[in-house]
Formats: C-alpha cells, structure tokens, sequence
C-alpha cells in the first residue's frame, strides 16, 4: 500500500489490484472517523478527501495505516457485507451477437455467463450513477468498441474489459451494448438518488421486454412566483451555491460557484449564509427586471453594474427597486460575477444542491431570457451596515498556488520545473469543466511515457496531464475520476483566481507545499 499526497485535503491510497481496492474501501468506511468527506474507490486507488481542519492529513495518514491493503481494519471485524439488488435486464443489445463473436462463444452462453456471475461494483464515475462492476465469477476480457458510439441509449447494459456497467443517461460512449434496463440508476430528486454505489452487491434479472418498464418520472414542482425576470442572461448564466460535497464516490462532481470567496462576499453583504445560491454571470452582458424590491450585491469579475438607470458599486448591498433593471456589463477584467439576492435564489435540490452542473447536466438549466428568478427566503442575517472589502480587479498575470499532486513522479525533473517556472498562458478551452493551459509540453521519464494509468479519483484543482504535454486544471463541474497523471493540484484559493482566468491569461503557478 502507498499513501500519496493528492493538494491540500486529500490522500491517494494505492494497492495492486482491484480486489485489494474493494476490501480497503469497506474498511476504510467501516472505521471512517469524523472529517472524511469522500472515499473514492477507482481501479487501483482510492482517493480520501477529507477536511483538513478537522482531520488533519498526518491523522488521516495515521488512520490509514491501521488498514492493510487487504482490507482489514486492524483491530476489528470485517465490514458488514453490502446489500444486494437485482436488475432487470432485456438481452437486445445490438452488440450482443458481435461480442460473442468476438469472444469465440454463442450469444446465449454470453448472456447465461452474465446472469450467472455474482457482479459488485467497485467504483463509480464517468457520469452519476453509472457503476462499475467486476465478478470474480467473470474470467472475460471484452474489447471496447473500435470507434465509440456519439450516444449510447439511457438504460443500456455494457460490458467493458472486466467490468459491465449500465448508463443512466444518454452519454457518448465504447462499450458493448449487450441489452437494456429500466432500472432507477439515477434519480436525482430521489432521497438515495444513485442505484449503484461502490459495494454494492449486483444480480442481473432476464426479463421480457414487455416486462421492463421505466418508473414514474419524479414531479417537478414551480419554486414560486419570480422576484425578477432575466431579459438577457448574456454569454452565460447558471444558478450557484456551495456545491454538493460529500458524494463523489457516486459520481457525482461537488459543482457550485467557480469563486467561492466571490459567492461568500456576495451573500455576506445581503444577509444571506456564506453558501445561499446566487446568480453565476460569465463575461457580463447580463439584464433582468425586479418584479418587486430585492437587496442585492454583486461581487466577482469587473464591470459596471446599473440599477434603474444608474451606476451602482460592486461589492456593496443595493437596493433593486420593483420594476426597474439590473444589468451588468460586459467585464473589463475577470469571467465570472457573482449576483446574491437577499433570502438566496430559489431552486429544487439535486442531491443536496441547486448548483448548475454543465457535464453531469444536473441542476437548473443556464438561465434563458424570459426565465424567472424566485427567491429562496432563506434564514437571512443583518445586512452589515458598512463592510469595507479590500477589492480590486483580478490582476493581469494570475498567481496560482498549487501543491503536490500524487503522480509528480511520472515527469522528468526538467517538466516538474517547467510546471513551476513557466508563464503559462489559458488556452481558448476554458470552462467550468476544466481549463487548458498553453505552454511547453511536460514531458514524461521514461518509464512513464510507455505506461498508462488505470482511472483514478479526481477533485477540482487537479492538474492532469495528457499524453500531449499540456496541463489540464478541472473546474467545478470536471469528472470525479480520470486517467491521466495528475502533477498537482490547485489550491482552494488558486481555484478561486482561476474562477477569473478568460482565455489569454497568464498564469504563474507556485509551490504551495512545504519544502522538504
């Protein structure tokens, strides 16, 4: 077992194989103290986040090490066995025929061997809900899909290598397609909205396909009359709070405003707790009509903001009188301004949030001219009757800290000093997805560059590396695992200048770890 350090608020546990990553997740959530957010199980990882202000790493290191890669917490029992679920499964997958082919057996004896197999899933990622599961019963290798497929049908089940899968949404995606269920992989306004979580037990169910149908579709009800109309939503809007912390492990990204201290500062100045959801402008040009009287505040990129026809400062409680506009120019500096409402912006939660995730498409679509803003009447604080911010617009060249990231090893020393040394400059793919940066390529040792790594757990801030040289920062809303080296990982308020990087930015990237 090795314990890499993975930023400021995670450790990456490797172990040999996928078996030993099973046994170790159940011990280490069997025995999980408090101040663990997530465990992440992967292929050979497990990614422990935790919050270091109440576990400190070195604790949590300790705490580790009292679990051995076999999975076993010393001094205690084995973990209570997981539940077991069946899924309904209709064998008409149009690659049936063709992957038994491929294998050199009948399609029956596929799908008998797949019925037959004791399946648990091991981790989850690539989108919420979507598991992967792995039988000791299962002694087959299946080749992935030469070409994948632009969109895979939600429903599909699909075997991979080792595993099989079900996608709980329609995704692109090159795996086998083997049959179809209707099972509730994922419902994201359900009290347990993921089917499969890592542990959990899996037997497939043949059924007719008259017998498969789909459940009841969850209602959606109206969060109440608006308080505002959007009449411009600009280059893009969404609707922001602190995220989803703590489901990682179900695939599911934290999400929530790309500038946090942005989003805490805006809901400071009207009242509202530090995390209340807010209106996320990217690049300005965003207008909207109160249809009666809200305190806001609007905090973040730079621009001018006007309400009822007269400029007004940022970083400071103004009163939006009903009937008049709001409108937030095009920024001159920064991408992303925060609008807080005094209650909080209404919405309905998925999965413990009203963020807008833009991969996983959960939450709120982007705000649309025409759409309504409601207000959430949260629990409101006093409005701070003077509240000086030492504000400025986000400086030209940024400053980002970053610290260790678990596969620095992986890079000749000449790249980990590039990643350092160099003014990196954004590229024109920045989203809240994640950032490219332009610069000269990072190249690997040796021994690296003819390896690759097998998907591992992924938090925001973490500066992977593809095989073309050239770093990736994930956002917000970035997958939750990954198969690309990870050099290192941007800190909390590195993430926070980054909320402010548009494309041509430069970047200075500094140590954030101790010297050795």
């Amino acid at each position: 077992m090795v314990i890499r350090p993975f930023g400021d608020s995670a450790l990456l546990v490797e172990v040999d194989a996928l078996a030993e990553v099973l046994g170790l997740h159940a011990a280490l959530v069997a025995t999980r103290p408090r101040g663990v957010r997530d465990l992440v199980p992967a292929a050979r990882t497990v990614l422990v986040h935790v919050d270091p202000t109440v576990l400190p790493l070195a604790a949590a290191r300790r705490w580790i090490e009292g679990v051995d890669a076999a999975g076993t917490p010393a001094g205690s029992d084995e973990p209570t066995p997981a539940e077991e679920i069946e899924i309904p499964v209709v064998y008409d997958g149009p690659d049936l025929d063709e992957t038994a082919v491929l294998l050199g057996i009948g399609a029956g004896e596929l799908v008998a061997r797949h019925l037959a197999a004791r399946w648990t899933v091991a981790f989850t990622g690539f989108a919420p809900g979507f598991g992967y599961l792995v039988s000791a019963d299962w002694r087959i290798d299946v080749p992935r899909r030469a070409t994948p497929r632009a969109r895979v049908p939600q429903g599909s089940v699909a075997l991979a290598g080792e595993f099989t899968g079900a996608y709980p949404r329609e995704t692109p995606g090159g795996w086998q397609l083997i049959g179809t269920t209707a099972a509730p992989l994922f419902d994201p306004l359900a009290d347990t909205p993921v089917l499969l979580r890592p542990g959990t037990r899996v037997r497939f169910r043949r059924v007719a396909a008259a017998a498969l149908t789909a459940g009841a579709a969850t209602a959606v009800l109206p969060v109440g009359r608006p308080a505002a109309v959007v009449q411009d939503p600009g280059p893009f809007a969404t609707v922001q709070d602190a995220g989803r912390p703590d489901a990682l492990a179900d695939g599911v990204a934290r999400s929530g405003a790309a500038d946090r201290p942005a989003l805490a500062a805006a809901n400071r100045l009207v009242g509202n707790a530090p995390g209340a959801a807010a209106i996320e402008v990217t690049l300005g040009g965003f207008r909207a009509t109160a249809t009666r009287d809200l305190w806001i505040a609007v905090t973040g990129a730079w621009g001018s903001v006007h309400v009822a026809g007269r400029e007004v400062d940022p970083y400071r409680p103004v009163l939006w009188p009903a009937g008049t506009d709001l409108s937030i120019g095009t920024f001159r500096a920064g991408v992303r301004a925060l609008l807080a409402i005094r209650g909080g912006v209404a919405g309905h939660p998925v999965v413990g949030s009203v963020a807008t995730d833009t991969l996983a498409g959960l939450g709120p679509a982007p705000l649309h001219a025409g759409d309504g803003i409601a207000t959430a009447d949260a629990a409101r604080h006093p409005v701070p009757p003077v509240d000086l911010w030492p504000w400025t617009p986000p400086p030209t060249v940024i400053d980002v800290p970053v610290a260790a990231g678990p596969r620095a090893d992986w890079f000749t020393p000449a790249a980990r000093r590039a990643f350092l040394e160099t003014t990196w400059v954004v590229g024109a793919r920045a989203d809240r997805v994640g950032i490219r940066l332009d610069g000269p390529p990072l190249a690997r040792t040796a021994d690296a560059a003819s390896r690759e790594l097998a998907s591992e757990g992924m938090l925001p801030g973490a500066v992977q590396v593809p095989p073309d040289g050239l770093p990736v920062v994930l956002g917000p809303d970035g997958p939750v695992t990954g198969g690309y080296p990870v050099i290192g990982v941007v800190t909390a308020a590195g993430r926070a200048a980054l909320a402010q990087a548009r494309p041509g930015s430069h970047l200075r990237l500094r140590s954030a770890s101790p010297r050795r």
